[in-house]
C-alpha cells in the first residue's frame, strides 16, 4: 500500500522547473556612461570661475582680514567701519570684474589662431570638411560653426570659441592624408569637447599667462580621452577615430610645423593631439594618442 501511495506522488515536470518570467524594470537612475551628464558638463563650465577664484584666494584673504580689522576698529574710531565697508564693496566689484574678464579671455582665440596660420587645403578638401561638419553638427546639436583648413605639415585639429560662435581648424596635412571616415572621427571628437563643456576652460588656459602646470590644471588632463568616448558613442564607425589617432601616433613631426615650436605649449590643450610634439608614446598619459587609439580598439 505504501508503495502504491508513493507511486502516486506527482513529480515536478520540466515546465515546473523552468524559471518564472520576471518582467524587466527600467532603472530610473541609470545613465549612459558615454554621454555627458548634466553634472559633468556644469563642472567643466564652472572650471574657469573656480580656477580664477583659487588664484585670487590669497588676495581675498588679505582684503578680508583688513576689512575685519577696520570693522572691529569702531572701538578706537567710529569712522573705521565705514572705511571697511567701502573697501569690501570696492573689492567685491573689482573681483567680479576680474572674474568676468578671466572667463571671456578665450573668446578671441579663433582670431589668434587665424593670425598664426595661413589658409590651406584644396577646394575638394574644404568641401569634404564642410560636408562632415554639417552632418555631425546636427548629431551633436551644435550650430554656427565655421570651418577653416590651416596650412601645416602635421596632423591636428581644434574647435575653439570665436566670440559667441565656434570655429573649427583642421591642418592641411590631416585633410590630405586622412580618409573621410577618419576626418569624421576627428571632427566628432572636437564637437564632443563642446558637448562636454570643455571649450571655455581650454581656451582660457591658452590665452591667459600662467605656468604649464597651471594650464594643464585649468584645461583638465585626460579630457581628450573622455571626448573620444563621447565621440565614439555618437558616430557610425568608432574605429575611424581610432585610426585617426593611430596615424597621429605614427606621424613624425616636421621641424617646420607650428606643433614643433615653443609657441605650441601655450595652445596645447585645445588640439586634437595635445602631445603632437612628443617623440615617443607614454602609456601612462590618458592624453597620449596611441593609448587613446588602443582604448577605442576595445569597443
Amino acid at each position: 500500500m505504501a508503495t502504491k501511495q508513493r507511486s502516486r506522488v506527482r513529480r515536478p515536470s520540466n515546465r515546473d522547473r523552468a524559471q518564472r518570467y520576471v518582467e524587466p524594470v527600467l532603472d530610473p537612475d541609470w545613465q549612459n556612461p558615454y554621454a555627458p551628464s548634466a553634472q559633468e558638463r556644469q563642472a567643466n563650465l564652472r572650471a574657469v570661475r573656480t580656477f580664477a577664484l583659487r588664484r585670487t584666494l590669497a588676495q581675498s584673504i588679505v582684503v578680508g582680514v583688513v576689512v575685519l580689522a577696520l570693522l572691529v576698529g569702531v572701538v578706537a574710531m567710529a569712522w573705521l567701519p565705514i572705511v571697511g565697508l567701502a573697501v569690501a564693496l570696492g573689492y567685491f566689484f573689482f573681483l567680479r570684474r576680474s572674474l568676468a574678464r578671466f572667463a571671456t579671455r578665450g573668446d578671441a582665440l579663433a582670431s589668434a589662431v587665424l593670425s598664426v596660420f595661413k589658409p590651406g587645403g584644396t577646394a575638394k578638401d574644404r568641401q569634404r570638411l564642410t560636408t562632415v561638419l554639417d552632418r555631425l553638427s546636427a548629431t551633436f546639436g551644435v550650430d554656427g560653426v565655421s570651418a577653416f583648413i590651416i596650412e601645416d605639415p602635421d596632423y591636428n585639429a581644434a574647435l575653439v570659441p570665436n566670440g559667441a560662435a565656434l570655429s573649427l581648424f583642421v591642418t592641411s596635412a590631416m585633410m590630405s592624408d586622412f580618409d573621410l571616415i577618419e576626418i569624421e572621427g576627428v571632427v566628432a571628437h572636437c564637437l564632443a569637447r563642446h558637448r562636454l563643456g570643455l571649450l571655455n576652460r581650454e581656451a582660457a588656459a591658452s590665452m591667459i599667462s600662467m605656468s604649464d602646470e597651471a594650464r594643464r590644471e585649468l584645461a583638465g588632463a585626460g579630457n581628450a580621452y573622455r571626448a573620444d568616448e563621447v565621440a565614439a558613442a555618437a558616430i557610425r564607425y568608432p574605429q575611424g577615430l581610432a585610426e585617426a589617432l593611430r596615424k597621429c601616433s605614427r606621424h613624425v613631426a616636421s621641424p617646420s610645423s607650428f606643433f614643433s615650436s615653443a609657441a605650441f605649449a601655450q595652445w596645447r590643450w585645445i588640439w586634437f593631439d595635445v602631445r603632437s610634439d612628443r617623440r615617443a608614446s607614454d602609456m601612462g598619459d590618458l592624453d597620449d594618442v596611441e593609448l587613446r587609439a588602443r582604448a577605442l580598439d576595445e569597443w
